[in-house]
């Protein structure tokens, strides 16, 4: 690259062929994306400094990554092997190095695993689930500087796609950079000294501080990305430089990446639709709505951009969870009633919502998996989806919900309205608009909604602490899974699991927090959890998995409201090799990482 030719001649950079590994990745393009040139600057915007990290999400350098069509290969791995579902042996490639030019080998993973994963100064909680199968941890093996094994006694299905995702499972670090923050390494003296500088209060949080390869805000730490940051907190602007010991190269030869630096900008996320339309980020998707859309098209010409409408992967582009773990007993006893859910279901006017809030481009569908899924079944969309105001009623007065207020509300059986609160992250007006026309329709059925906006940290805070009764959020993440997709995420696995934030606490930390579940048909997936990992086939996986998505259908454990929204994306007319169609989402795909930006690139007048 010519940016790095000066270094080079100057000694201060070793020659390419020192600096990319002896078997490099090579990327080929298929038609309509080519090889490209060097050189320029991608413009982003992001809302929140803590969102710097979406460059490593982008950057998508993973052990294994997925392919546009969902295939997992090798990536930053030359080669793996997997026998029997539970023996993997990964081949590293030799001469590969971290962005300071320091060798990347198993001494890395071998520092991961025995002087982080399992000390339990720094990890606490232990090594993390997906290396943990019924309990068992992992026999690591290090033949030698470029193998490393791991086996279990049964098969892990969950290994490989966590390595491959968007916020990966981090199974190495540098040790060569973070022992000296380590106090098996260290001498004590010293770690005080930092203890004190950095204002932690033990040696752990030097540690920590340094090791944030995910949040990218220690510009110290060696990464394996395509762009390293340079800024450090806090700023308004963020330069990331272009990795000179970056693995992967072009058909012709050329290390990528092509571009050299992608700068991001901090604003308020409000304005990132109106900077967009100015022209003033090159690559843009975070912050952009379909309600944008209009406004963007509008001021593309005059400000050489295009934008372009790219299909989303979740399960539901809006969706509310009633929580089944919510301290106030009156309401949680309704929650766990099959009736109220489905009454709740019946008076939401999906037409009407897609209508006035997304221009009919949208599926009226619930939380579950989309058409394009293997999996996907008509009936898991529509169940319970129809706007059908009598029905709901009669739920609603079987439950013995029957007397109401002067304002026809109804009352609870402690006397209370019937009142929901629904709370919301506040980030977006789209939220607002959506609870608004839901506000109309359940007030017709004798049910009260407010909602309350806050921070995303206190909206978690208030589902955990079980405060909320119901919130507001997107639906599953990936809805695009096979029968060999992991369940977890319709199956109790995770505090951050709104519907029932303790139950799947309770998984999570392998009992030691959060609560078991309390209601059969939620006991009944997590047997069949069970009986997908030990399944021997993916056919017995796929039966186990409509199973599932049976009992998410027959039990209305999440209200979906739409899917399938269109993702507007922002591209600079001379950015190249940006899909004209792709999907958006963050897991699988990355958002823009399946794509390796590390191969987009510019036309020559815009660099």
């Amino acid at each position: 690259p010519p940016v790095l030719q000066q270094s080079v001649r100057e000694g201060s950079l070793q020659a390419i062929h020192q600096r990319i590994p002896e078997q490099p990745y090579v990327v080929e393009f298929e038609p309509p994306h080519k090889p490209g040139n060097y050189g320029g600057e991608l413009r982003l915007l992001m809302g929140k400094h803590k969102d710097i990290r979406q460059l490593v999400i982008y950057g998508y350098a993973r052990l294994v990554s997925y392919t546009p069509e969902g295939r997992l290969k090798p990536d930053i791995l030359e080669s793996y092997s997997v026998e029997q579902g539970r023996i993997f042996t990964f081949r590293l490639r030799k001469g590969h190095k971290w962005s300071n030019g320091s060798p990347f080998t198993s001494d890395d993973f071998r520092y991961y695993w025995i002087d982080v994963a399992n000390n339990p100064e720094i990890s606490r909680a232990g090594p993390p689930p997906a290396l943990v199968i019924d309990g068992e941890l992992p026999l690591v093996e290090y033949p030698d500087a470029y193998t490393v094994r791991y086996s279990w006694s049964k098969p892990n299905p969950y290994f490989l796609p966590a390595l491959a995702g968007a916020r990966p499972l981090y199974i190495y670090k540098p040790a060569h950079y973070l022992r000296q923050f380590h106090s098996k390494y260290q001498d004590f003296a010293m770690l005080e000294a930092m203890i004190e500088e950095f204002h932690v209060r033990n040696w752990m949080g030097v540690h920590i501080k340094h090791d944030r390869p995910y949040k990218s805000t220690n510009p110290d730490l060696p990464t394996l990305q395509p762009w390293v940051n340079t800024t450090p907190m806090p700023a308004d602007r963020f330069i990331f430089k272009r990795n000179p010991y970056f693995y992967r190269i072009d058909e012709n030869g050329l290390q990528l990446p092509y571009i050299d630096r992608v700068v991001i900008g901090i604003v308020d996320g409000r304005l990132v639709p109106m900077k967009s339309a100015a022209g003033e980020s090159d690559l843009q998707a975070r912050h952009l709505r379909m309600d944008n859309y209009t406004f963007l098209k509008q001021a593309e010409k005059e400000n050489d951009f295009n934008v372009r409408l790219w299909k989303t992967g979740k399960g539901a582009h809006m969706a509310l969870y009633p929580n089944f773990n919510t301290r106030d007993e009156v309401y949680k006893e309704l929650i766990h009633q099959l009736d109220f859910r489905r009454a709740l279901s019946l008076a939401i006017n999906r037409r009407e919502i897609n209508q006035v809030v997304y221009f009919g481009l949208a599926r009226e569908s619930n939380n579950t998996v989309l058409p394009e899924s293997p999996l996907y079944r008509q009936s898991y969309a529509t169940a319970a989806t129809e706007f059908d105001l009598d029905q709901s009623n009669r739920l609603l007065d079987g439950l013995g919900l029957t007397q109401r207020d002067d304002r026809g509300v109804r009352l609870l059986r402690d006397g209370r309205p019937l009142e929901i609160m629904i709370q919301t992250a506040g980030e977006s007006t789209e939220q607002t608009d959506v609870l608004a026309l839901i506000h109309d329709s359940w007030l017709e059925v004798g049910i009260k909604l407010y909602s309350l906006p806050s921070s995303r940290e206190v909206f978690r805070n208030r589902i955990f602490s079980g405060e909320a009764v119901m919130s507001i959020w997107f639906g599953v993440e990936n809805a695009l899974v096979n029968a060999d997709s992991s369940p977890e995420e319709f199956i109790p696995s995770k505090q951050h699991q709104y519907q029932w934030p303790l139950w799947g606490q309770y998984y999570e930390t392998r009992g030691r927090l959060g609560e078991q579940p309390g209601l059969e048909p939620v006991t009944q997936l997590v047997d069949l959890k069970q009986q997908w990992l030990n399944a021997d086939n993916s056919a017995q996986r796929e039966a186990i998995w409509h199973q599932i998505l049976g009992i998410h259908r027959d039990q209305v454990l999440s209200l979906g409201i739409v899917s399938s929204v269109l993702q507007p994306v922002v591209v600079n007319e001379a950015l190249r090799n940006v899909p004209e169609q792709g999907i958006y989402n963050f897991s699988p795909g990355a958002y823009f990482g399946i794509y390796k930006p590390d191969t987009f690139w510019f036309e020559q007048e815009r660099r």
